[in-house]
């Protein structure tokens, strides 16, 4: 929708997000295993200390924050945000579950956030920064609330060709004339693919030292039918794109899946999909 106004489009992404919630719930394990090894990263380079104050941001259901929340300990604070107040529900729940405590949740938007300025050490943001529609503008916001020598540690999406396992639903409908191909554009999945672009903002933003590196994840699904179940919970427009065909057009879909998928086919059927994310830390 290239016309289309930035604040309404921006409400139409954040309707979405809120409808998202429910289907996020249902695979939030999955995803947690997913995402642990850029979650690790992060944490890693991050160089957390025990009395600081980490911000989260996109937090979806908080598994990167919650982790730091843990290892800070009760003389730190992590604040856990995000935009959609449904998805920030997740987090809470988690973080009951988890019995962690030394948590603030506040509804911020990345790219202007309700906080003082120098009130954090640590900005934390795992795949979110690539679906606000001015990154930059999100990037210095994060700069502005963090104090003199304190971290930026973030993690965007690669390129659709090097994360098959969500690119593949999408392109195949694209390729059946049912729906819009993958962008590298703001506020998509793909927003921020490339890691030239991505140091630039970075770098851009008033960040310096930036260190970045592509951490890859390992995502499986059981059949061909869980990769189109769980792409109608996670994938942009995927579900909407999906319950607006018929039958006869639902199974040319799901055929042309399955050809997509099929070299990372096991023998017994399920899918091992490989996926790259750009990882980066910086200094404020």
């Amino acid at each position: 929708m290239p016309d289309e106004d930035p604040g309404e489009r921006r409400e139409r992404l954040l309707d979405g997000w809120d409808k998202a919630a429910m289907g996020w719930r249902a695979v939030a394990e999955r995803w947690r295993e997913w995402g642990e090894p850029v979650s690790a990263w992060l944490l890693a380079h991050a160089e957390l200390s025990g009395d600081e104050a980490v911000l989260e941001l996109g937090a979806g259901a908080a598994d990167t924050g919650l982790a730091a929340a843990v290892r800070l300990g009760p003389a730190g604070k992590l604040i856990c945000s995000d935009a959609s107040e449904p998805m920030l529900e997740l987090a809470r729940e988690r973080a009951r579950q988890l019995g962690v405590g030394n948590v603030e949740f506040k509804l911020l938007q990345l790219e202007w956030l309700d906080l003082e300025t120098a009130s954090a050490d640590v900005v934390l943001c795992r795949w979110a920064l690539m679906l606000a529609l001015d990154p930059l503008a999100a990037l210095k916001e994060c700069r502005r609330v963090l104090k003199p020598g304190g971290r930026l540690a973030i993690a965007v999406w690669d390129t659709p060709a090097r994360n098959p396992w969500t690119a593949i639903p999408q392109q195949a409908a694209a390729e059946l004339g049912y729906g819009p191909a993958p962008v590298i554009e703001p506020g998509t999945t793909f927003g921020l693919a490339g890691a030239a672009q991505l140091r630039e903002l970075i770098e851009d933003a008033g960040f310096f030292e930036v260190t970045l590196e592509d951490v890859a994840t390992e995502h499986r699904f059981s059949s061909v039918d869980d990769l189109v179940a769980v792409s109608q919970r996670l994938a942009d427009g995927f579900a909407e794109l999906w319950d607006g065909l018929d039958e006869e057009r639902r199974r040319r879909l799901h055929a042309a899946i399955a050809a997509a998928a099929e070299p990372y086919t096991t023998p017994d059927g399920a899918l091992v999909l490989p996926g790259s994310t750009h990882a980066a830390v910086a200094g404020a």
